[in-house]
């Protein structure tokens, strides 16, 4: 724990404009990142008297190591500024809003030449049309499906439908009228995409123009005696009245509004967010948030507007937006989403009427969420740090283990050996920080061995990360701006982020005494002395520490051995994940991988031209050239590599002993790309987000998965 004033900067060193400022650790990771109109002013208020500040600030203040800041010109740079700083450094002292789910949006993709209708999450992707946030997925589909029936925008995915191109049958949908099979030629692509413009119409909003014309429509063709068409026209404007009915009208006046609503204790906030277009509720979502420090309703109010419309432009970003109290000062927010908007935007508190008695209703889901909130998480944080300090008292540790570090080998059979990283912070998964290597050093299984090379490689790069961030330079003031751009000191000097920049306090192996021995061995290799290790064997679930012949035996109640069942179970699970990616991965290998100079893109390109890599092994040189890309060297390389290898043998699944396919047979062969990618060569890489194949393993689980998988 740092004492503030060890690295209390002088009063006449600080500034007195606006600006953003950062706090650092020891280990130069930022913290904590904020902005002032005074930075001399508001950093005087974080070396006053410890017992006078708010216990989390206390607590950042002494887990701080160094202070620093950028001056700007401007309240709205600095806004801008430390919007970007807190995406960018994730600091973990930060005021955070935390999604309960990832929010699903119906997603129209008019960057596609045939647009599609679909429900994405996660990151808004450049070209696409969203509407939402809603609640439930499922809510999205069932307005999908009424509004098919009218606007038969195509719905499939890419392979669906190019399968359904190449055999000239539409999918079921297309059969039954609720798409109108662009695939093999019904409509012409201009003609989809009106029928894609019109649904994201109706779905914005417009739609008394639109049941008006279809009113009309239906009354003249019932004129002419065209009653099935009338009768079509009448279920069509049925459907899209449904539809309208799922989402009531809240205000009158067509409003396009977002109204916000916060509802806070001594240590938490939620924040709801309703999304009004057109007079309608189109979308709710919530967060909740630690409170850091001292925070007012309108500093929340202000964060969440940051996280709102911080990636948003144009139309996205609403003419209105209704808050229960106003950020101090509210110009420079202002200014700030209008150059998001393009145009000015009302950020006001609502006074009267629907809108007042709408923000009522979106404070009463505000505080019900914190309730909720609440009763699921009320001894999550108790239980968190009784768990990380039976582990630090059972280990003998001089504080509790924030960072934990995990290790897991997996192999089936001694081939494809992989290992997996996975980071707990204050007893929390970290995935943004999880890890997975290849096993180089050697051929076939071990796994102490695997264990040594694992070890050694991840504190290798700690060492050399340590050794490139050093301390500070002499002669440099304290404060001073040590980064020429921000984020230098996270990025490598190829521009990746850094991976091995931070240490554990405890490294967890998944396995006995050899592992555990064969962990510290590493360390003291490398001449690490101040991180703790310890193994947990699955059997009996028996702690390890080296040097020790006799266990430690957590009691099975203990919170501290159900927190390193769960980093165990995770490692395990992970590295299971990867071991299955790259035993696919073999299994999917196409002779044209090993042409050299031949990427993906002509890879597709060939198989595409001709099916399958056993008509390409008996095309000729001339019928290789005839494919865009393809030269006379590339076609007679490829002849030759093709000549060379013999016929991939049958794919066999090891879990059923069944027969597949052969690999060259399948249309698809040759495109073995995925997330991962080149990736695979690398020291260490990233870790996939949550949602990656792979089951998670329960505590005392066998290692015999799918033959002799571990």
């Amino acid at each position: 724990m740092a004492d503030p004033s060890s690295y209390r900067p002088k009063p006449g060193q600080i500034p007195d404009s606006p600006g953003v400022y950062r706090f650092r650790d020891e280990h130069r990771r930022v913290i904590y990142v904020g902005k002032a109109k005074s930075l001399r002013q508001r950093l005087a208020n974080y070396f006053q008297d410890l017992a006078g500040l708010h216990p989390r600030t206390r607590t950042m203040v002494t887990t701080a190591a160094s202070v620093e800041w950028t001056v700007v010109s401007t309240e709205v740079e600095a806004l801008q500024l430390e919007y970007s700083w807190i995406k960018e450094y994730d600091p973990r002292f930060n005021v955070k809003y935390r999604d309960d789910k990832s929010y699903p949006y119906l997603a129209v993709t008019m960057n596609e030449e045939y647009p599609r209708v679909q429900v994405m999450r996660g990151q808004k992707r450049k070209g696409v049309r969203y509407f939402g946030p809603y609640g439930h997925a499922w809510a999205i589909r069932d307005t999908v499906d009424l509004l098919l029936r009218v606007f038969p925008v195509r719905t499939c995915s890419a392979g669906v439908f190019k399968n359904a191109a190449r055999t000239g049958r539409p999918c079921l949908l297309g059969y039954i009228g609720k798409c109108s099979a662009p695939c093999v030629g019904r409509v012409s692509a201009e003609e989809h995409r009106e029928l894609a413009d019109e649904f994201c119409d109706f779905m914005a909003g417009r739609t008394g123009t639109y049941i008006r014309r279809q009113e009309k429509q239906m009354a003249e063709a019932a004129e002419e005696m065209e009653y099935e068409r009338a009768a079509r026209l009448r279920d069509d404007i049925e459907a899209l009245r449904k539809a309208m009915e799922k989402s009531a009208v809240v205000l009158a006046d067509a409003t396009d509004a977002d109204l916000i609503a916060v509802a806070e204790d001594e240590l938490e906030a939620a924040v709801q967010i309703f999304h009004v277009r057109g007079g309608r509720v189109r979308g709710q979502r919530g967060w909740v948030t630690d409170k850091v420090e001292e925070i007012t309703t309108g500093a929340l109010v202000e964060h969440a507007l940051q996280q709102l419309y911080g990636e948003e432009k144009g139309d996205s970003v609403p003419k209105e937006v209704l808050v229960p109290a106003l950020p101090d000062p509210v110009e420079p927010v202002q200014e700030w989403l209008a150059e998001r908007r393009g145009s000015g935007v009302s950020l006001r508190i609502p006074q009267r009427g629907d809108k007042k008695a709408l923000m009522e209703t979106v404070q009463r889901n505000a505080q019900q969420s914190l309730v909720l909130h609440k009763t699921k998480r009320a001894s999550d944080l108790t239980t968190r740090s009784r768990a990380l300090e039976e582990i630090a008292e059972a280990l003998d540790l001089d504080s509790a283990p924030l960072r934990i570090e995990c290790y897991d080998i997996s192999h089936l059979q001694g081939d494809d050996v992989v290992a997996s990283m996975v980071v707990f912070e204050d007893g929390l998964q970290r995935k943004s920080e999880y890890r997975r290597f290849q096993i180089k050093g050697f051929e076939g299984q071990d796994d102490v061995r695997s264990m040594h090379e694992v070890i050694t490689r991840r504190f290798k790069r700690y060492i050399a990360e340590k050794g490139k961030t050093g301390e500070w330079a002499d002669g440099q003031e304290i404060g001073q701006e040590t980064d020429p751009e921000p984020g230098q000191q996270l990025k490598d000097e190829d521009g990746r982020p850094k991976r091995f920049a931070y240490p554990p306090q405890l490294v967890v192996v998944d396995g006995g005494q050899p592992q555990v021995a064969a962990a510290q061995r590493a360390l003291d290799e490398l001449g690490i002395d101040d991180i703790a290790v310890c193994g947990l064997a699955k059997r009996l679930e028996e702690v390890w520490v080296p040097g020790d012949d006799d266990p430690v035996i957590l009691p099975r109640t203990s919170e501290g051995l159900y927190l390193l069942q769960r980093v165990r179970d995770e490692a395990h699970r992970f590295a299971i994940t990867y071991q299955r990616v790259k035993r696919a991965k073999r299994f999917r290998a196409s002779p044209l991988d090993d042409v050299p100079g031949l990427g993906e893109t002509r890879k597709q390109a060939l198989i595409k031209h001709f099916g399958s890599v056993k008509k390409l092994r008996s095309a000729t040189i001339d019928q290789i050239r005839e494919v865009p890309g393809i030269g006379l060297k590339t076609a007679e390389t490829i002849a030759a590599a093709l000549a060379r290898a013999a016929p991939a043998a049958p794919a066999v699944n090891t879990a059923t002993g069944e027969i597949m396919d052969y690999v060259e047979d399948t249309p698809d062969a040759a495109d073995t790309s995925d997330a991962e990618g080149t990736a695979d060569t690398q020291d260490g890489e990233p870790g996939t987000r949550a949602g990656s194949p792979g089951e998670p393993v329960a505590a005392g689980a066998p290692d015999e998965r799918r033959g002799q998988e571990k």
